[in-house]
């Protein structure tokens, strides 16, 4: 990295992401009157982003059907396992109807049921049906879909990779940001994260490709707090592919919803007794029975079976075309499935306005912890939270770029930061930090991550690899000071949570370290 770089531009807002979190971010700044420039690492155009790949659909309490805020409030802190804020989750949920109603406005198209309303489903941990869908099983290719085309008028550039938030210690001054042009600084006041996960921690995930950690480490590396680490959520169900790596496709929860059962390789149901939700329990508890009975009984996978939903083709065409690529028919067949990596609980600290502790960096989305997910994420509550945070973000963002003004970053000197080669890094996290952890394979974790050797970060490879052997390091801490077992974090040796644990830890870097602040009655 040269400490000059090659091109220079300028704009009222940055927005690193396409997906919902990012592109409700730059539609809620643009109509706010500022210029939001939209930032991907992929290609543009390209089916990219986690939203895109969201099958259930989206929680949310609508007028007229007997539901409440109070009771998806309620369902949302029931499965966050004590981390949930209340009054955050309240002004999400309360907001949801109107951002979906927005974005309907916009042009999405939801199912329709025989009353011609939309027609809701139900998944695990809600107490009701709540989920509004589209194409059956294809919510979040409509959700993308509807805000690529409000968003068609935007400046929307792939193949732009993040490789600093610049600042000045009072605030945001701008990106140094690697495209096919080389390396070059765009001038802002405000930036909104909205990168999404963390899934390519693992071998395997139902993320795509460009979850990496991002959004988290760019935040670490401009001296934020993330918070909530240690709980990433495995989906219970996720497509068995023997030993390939990379995304894998995941079987809706709704799925689960409409009746299918789980069951081992001899039929036997895996979550009865465990739970009084059965199969729709939250998601860490389905999870965990999963991998505790495949660890009891030596088998591969455990099984979806689905043959008594009827039309299930019709209900579920992703789903389905998904089997029958790895061929499965889900009609006639149990579908594979395994606990994947799938969601990030916790994130970049933030208000549930996106707003962080540095003066002109937002979060929305995944990347984000505003206290809205806790220890477990309920099914369905990320598209709702991406929708309405996301706008908030962008709003705020675009008050902050007015009130502040121009700005002018100093170009900053060469980087090189701590990265292990990918494949080591996903086995090693497979291995010791993935549904069930004990101490002694954090401590190996974590000594591998400490052997770390420093590469320069000037291209999006580079970035991406010091971007995951940041968010592993912060895991190992926060997971191993975890002495319990809390929604979707699971230590073997500690089954059971422990009521002096249930606050949240946060993490940042202290020369160039990762510092876990623990609250004294977690390290007691």
């Amino acid at each position: 990295m040269s400490s000059a770089p090659g091109w220079q531009q300028r704009a009222d807002v940055v927005v690193i992401g396409t997906g919902v979190g990012g592109l409700a971010a730059a539609l809620a700044a643009q109509r706010a009157g500022r210029d939001a420039l939209v930032l991907s690492k992929s290609a543009a155009g390209s089916a990219s982003t986690a939203t895109h790949f969201a099958q259930g659909g989206i929680a949310v309490v609508l007028p007229g059907t007997g539901d409440s805020v109070e009771a998806h409030v309620a369902d949302t802190m029931a499965a966050g396992g004590g981390l949930c804020d209340r009054a955050a989750v309240t002004s999400i949920v309360a907001d949801g109807y109107r951002a979906v109603r927005d974005l309907a406005d916009a042009g999405a198209r939801f199912d329709l049921g025989p009353d011609g309303n939309w027609a809701l489903t139900r998944e695990g941990g809600h107490a009701r049906r709540r989920i509004i869908h589209a194409g059956g099983d294809a919510t979040g290719a409509e959700v993308q879909r509807a805000l690529n085309r409000a968003a068609s008028a935007l400046d929307v550039r792939g193949g732009h990779a993040v490789l600093q938030i610049l600042h000045d210690g009072g605030g945001v001054t701008g990106v140094l940001v690697a495209n096919a042009d080389g390396i070059g600084v765009i001038h802002t006041p405000t930036v909104v994260l909205a990168t999404g996960g963390l899934g390519h921690l693992y071998r395997a995930t139902t993320n795509p490709g460009g979850a990496t950690a991002d959004g988290v480490a760019l935040a670490l590396w401009a001296g934020v707090e993330v918070s909530d680490l240690e709980f990433i959520q495995f989906h219970p169900t996720m497509l068995f592919g023997g030993a390939a790596g990379g995304r894998r496709p995941l079987i809706t929860e709704a799925v689960r919803g409409e009746g299918a059962k789980l069951i081992d390789a001899r039929g036997a149901s895996i979550t009865d007794g465990v739970h009084p939700m059965g199969d729709l329990a939250p998601r860490d508890v389905v999870a965990g029975a999963i991998d505790a009975r495949l660890r009891e009984s030596g088998d591969d996978c455990a099984f979806l079976d689905a043959r008594g939903i009827d039309a299930f083709a019709d209900r579920f065409p992703t789903v389905t075309a998904a089997c029958r690529e790895a061929g499965i028919d889900p009609v006639s067949q149990p579908i594979p499935v395994v606990p994947g990596a799938h969601y990030s609980c916790g994130g970049v600290v933030t208000d549930v306005t996106g707003r962080t502790a540095l003066p002109g960096l937002f979060a929305a989305g995944e990347v984000a912890r505003t206290g809205m997910h806790g220890a477990n994420r309920l099914a369905s509550n990320s598209l709702l939270e991406g929708l309405v945070v996301g706008g908030r973000a962008g709003t705020a963002a675009a008050a902050h770029a007015a009130a502040a003004g121009r700005t002018r970053a100093a170009l900053p000197e060469a980087v090189t930061r701590p990265a292990l080669d990918r494949s080591i890094l996903q086995a090693a996290m497979s291995r010791d930090a993935s549904v069930v952890r004990d101490a002694s394979g954090l401590a190996r974790l974590s000594e591998l991550l400490s052997g770390a050797g420093r590469r320069p970060v000037d291209d999006r490879a580079g970035a991406e690899a010091a971007a995951l052997t940041l968010a592993a390091g912060v895991v190992a801490a926060a997971a191993t000071a975890r002495t319990e077992s809390r929604g979707c974090h699971h230590r073997a040796e500690y089954p059971a949570a422990a009521a002096r644990q249930a606050s949240s830890s946060t993490v940042r870097l202290r020369d160039g370290a990762v510092a876990l602040e623990t609250p004294a009655e977690v390290a007691s």
